[in-house]
């Protein structure tokens, strides 16, 4: 994975911080391969309740991270009860790597 620990920290408690301690967050994409380079970080971040606004939730992580990684693009995918399932759900859960 192509994350520093420091920056799998910085995630973790952005993550807490905005979405609740109980929320979860993986890692899936071009940066779980070490032999890649560049790339956008993706984010899985799986809730345990209901999320009113999740394209909010989605927007104000993707911003709180994107500016601990130095402007690097962040893509937060955004899973609970209340919403839809959809294929990418299925890929993060599948390939992504918890933090």
């Amino acid at each position: 994975m192509r994350l520093t620990t420091d920056q799998i920290r910085s995630i973790r408690r952005i993550v807490a911080d905005t979405a609740g301690p109980a929320a979860q967050v993986r890692v899936f994409g071009s940066r779980l391969r070490d032999d890649a380079t560049g790339g956008d970080l993706d984010l899985l971040v799986e809730m345990p309740s209901a999320v009113e606004h999740p394209a909010a939730l989605s927007a104000r992580l993707a911003a709180r991270i994107s500016r601990t990684m130095h402007g690097r693009r962040v893509d937060v995918v955004v899973l609970a009860p209340n919403l839809l399932r959809l294929p990418i759900h299925d890929i993060a859960l599948r390939e992504g790597q918890s933090l």
